[in-house]
């Protein structure tokens, strides 16, 4: 189908623990910056493991005519929720505040959830959900319950409750800030954790390569040559979860949605014929192109949807991405490796600590770095 990219004789027989870094707490962003794209931008030759500061700002003079720069156009859900609980035998009465956070949809008004303090949210109890103005407009009863807080919730729309349940949610929920960011969210933060491109509704965390880019921005891409494909990903939790493992090897991730529509699908197949080079805009775009290569084969990426848990570690061979616009990501964590499967583990960790030496913003709302 295209070229393969070996990443020079690595493996993924790593440690965890190889994929740390130390940073200091001052560096990870709290806030987004001033103005969207404003952001400072390292850029990384991953064949010589050469970097040099620029700005975002000067992105399009990091590509080429002809280049296919693919974004994920997923929009972010307001998923942190607040509830009270209450048992069958005491609607009247619900008490306790819980913090609900949405993370996957599991079926028919079911949704997979973290609940704290969860410990004592037994299966079969109801929690309630009041708007602003403290009346019940929603209730979900605990079907399931799993490891490190997770439950399974069945919702259902009280009696007088406007809209349906995204409806809902824009009324009730609160944008889902990371937790690194030590603070509530704010009024800003339903525009500043979204990016411009967001569409397709059901993210419960930011694509945030993404939210560098400005309108103009792009408009100026694509009238330099630059085509322009969306793909969807919605991002999950479970791909910034903690990973419980010591080995690279036993490292298992949760299953996220992903689409390929039929423009997008001609666009990549497009550029791989043509021996274009296929950008993608952030980590969420490399799995899902990567996984979408998988499950075509050897033939051509084919319109679809599909669920996937691919994993991307040193060793990974690349069928379509060969350039990579990311933030910076947490020690440790699976997206630090797919980055290191992309331009080797050493160069990736010498890049970090030139970063933290020039004290680039950190996380979602911080700094990007270009791999090419």
């Amino acid at each position: 189908m295209s070229e393969q990219f070996p990443q020079k004789g690595e493996s993924a027989e790593h440690r965890v623990d190889e994929f740390d870094y130390e940073l200091l707490e001052e560096l990870i962003a709290q806030e987004p910056p001033a103005e969207r794209g404003s952001s400072r931008m390292l850029v990384v030759d991953r064949a010589t493991g050469a970097f040099r500061d620029d700005s975002f700002s000067g992105f399009a003079q990091h590509l080429r005519r002809g280049d296919l720069l693919v974004l994920n156009d997923s929009r972010v859900i307001p998923a942190r929720l607040y509830a009270r609980r209450t048992l069958r035998r005491e609607r009247e009465k619900p008490t306790g505040r819980i913090e609900v956070m949405l993370t996957e949809p599991a079926g028919q008004n079911q949704w997979r959830a973290l609940v704290r303090p969860g410990r004592k949210i037994a299966i079969g109890e109801r929690l309630v959900f009041p708007a602003p103005g403290g009346a019940i407009v929603l209730e979900a009863e605990v079907l399931e319950r799993g490891q490190y807080g997770e439950r399974l919730l069945e919702f259902s729309p009280v009696e007088n409750s406007a809209g349906d349940f995204f409806a809902v949610l824009d009324q009730i929920g609160h944008t889902p800030l990371p937790p690194y960011i030590h603070r509530t969210d704010a009024a800003s933060d339903r525009d500043r954790y979204q990016t411009v491109f967001a569409h397709e509704r059901g993210s419960v965390a930011a694509p945030t390569a993404g939210l560098h880019f400005t309108p103009q921005m792009l408009d100026s891409l694509a009238a330099c040559g630059v085509e322009i494909a969306h793909v969807t990903l919605h991002v999950g939790l479970g791909t910034f979860a903690p990973l419980r493992v010591e080995r690279v090897d036993e490292v298992r991730l949760h299953r996220e949605r992903y689409t390929i529509s039929p423009a997008a699908a001609d666009a990549i197949n497009r550029a791989v014929a043509e021996n274009r080079r296929i950008v993608a805009v952030g980590t969420t775009v490399v799995r899902t192109l990567e996984a979408a290569a998988l499950a075509s084969g050897s033939g051509p990426i084919k319109p679809h949807s599909a669920a996937t848990d691919i994993f991307i570690s040193p060793g990974f061979d690349f069928h379509l991405v060969r350039a990579l616009l990311t933030n910076f990501h947490l020690p440790q964590s699976s997206l630090l490796m797919l980055v290191s499967a992309f331009a080797c583990r050493e160069r990736i960790l010498a890049a970090y600590r030139h970063a933290i030496q020039e004290r680039y913003r950190f996380f979602s709302y911080g700094d990007c770095m270009f791999v090419s």
